[in-house]
C-alpha cells in the first residue's frame, strides 16, 4: 500500500476551549458547565471518588467512545518510560483496577517499579483526571470474578497470547487463537476458559488526582489531591 506523505501544519492548529473563547463565568466548556472547577468540588473520604464517578458518568452519557479507556504510563527495570491505552475495569475507595498479562512489557515494568500514572482524556468534555500512585496485584478472586465477566472470545484470545512477545506472522496469531479455542471445545461454546496463570489485575492506590476543566484563552482550572501522612491536601494548580 502506498502512503501519500502530508505534511501536517502543528503549529498553527488551534482549538477553541470555553465557548468561543468568552471569558469569566458566563463561558461554559464543552462540558455545559458554567462554574468553574475548584478543590471545594473535591468532597468525601477519598476526597477524589465522588467527583471521578460522576464525571466518568456524565463521559458515558455523553456517548464517548471507550469513556473507561486510559493512558497508563509505567517505567521498566532500565529508567525508559512507555504510554499505552488500556480499559478501566473497576473504581473503589481503594483505587482503579485494569487487567493485562503479567509478563507483558507493562506487567515487566510494574513487577520491576510498582508505580503508575493513568489518565482519562475525555477532551470532547474538556475534561481530564489523572492518577498517580503505586501498583497492586488484585487478589486471584477479584481476577476470577472480572475473566468470568469477559465474553468467551476474548477469553480464549487472552489465553492463546503471548502478550507483548513477537510471532512472525497474523496467520500465526490465527492458527495459535483456532488451536485454543479447539483446546476447550470451541470458539462459541465448550469447557470453561480457566483464568492464565499469568494474567490477572493491576490496582493503582492513588497518592495523586488531578482533574482539568478547559477554559477559554488557556486558562483552565487544575483542582488536585495529594495523599499525605495527615490525609488529602486540596489544591488549585496554575495551568
Amino acid at each position: 500500500m502506498q502512503h501519500v506523505k502530508k505534511l501536517v501544519d502543528l503549529p498553527s492548529m488551534r482549538v477553541s476551549y470555553g465557548a468561543g473563547g468568552r471569558d469569566g463565568d458566563d463561558a461554559a466548556g464543552a462540558d455545559g458547565m458554567t462554574a468553574n472547577l475548584d478543590p471545594s468540588w473535591l468532597t468525601g473520604e477519598p476526597p477524589w471518588r465522588d467527583l471521578f464517578g460522576s464525571w466518568l458518568a456524565e463521559a458515558v452519557a455523553a456517548r464517548i467512545p471507550e469513556p473507561n479507556a486510559m493512558v497508563l504510563g509505567t517505567v521498566d527495570a532500565d529508567g525508559r518510560p512507555a504510554t499505552r491505552t488500556v480499559l478501566c475495569k473497576g473504581v473503589s475507595d481503594a483505587g482503579i483496577v485494569f487487567f493485562t498479562g503479567y509478563d507483558s512489557q507493562k506487567g515487566r515494568a510494574l513487577t520491576a517499579n510498582p508505580y503508575a500514572s493513568a489518565t482519562f482524556p475525555w477532551i470532547a468534555l474538556e475534561r481530564q483526571v489523572h492518577f498517580r500512585g503505586p501498583v497492586v496485584r488484585v487478589d486471584p478472586a477479584e481476577t476470577r470474578r472480572y475473566w468470568d465477566s469477559r465474553p468467551r472470545g476474548s477469553q480464549l484470545s487472552a489465553y492463546a497470547s503471548a502478550q507483548s512477545r513477537p510471532i512472525g506472522s497474523r496467520a500465526d496469531l490465527e492458527a495459535a487463537a483456532a488451536a485454543t479455542a479447539e483446546r476447550f471445545g470451541g470458539a462459541e461454546a465448550g469447557d470453561p476458559v480457566p483464568v492464565p496463570e499469568n494474567w490477572g489485575g493491576y490496582r493503582i492506590e492513588p497518592e495523586v488526582v488531578e482533574f482539568w476543566q478547559g477554559r477559554a484563552n488557556r486558562l483552565h482550572n487544575r483542582a488536585r489531591a495529594v495523599r499525605t501522612a495527615d490525609g488529602w491536601q486540596l489544591e488549585r494548580l496554575q495551568p
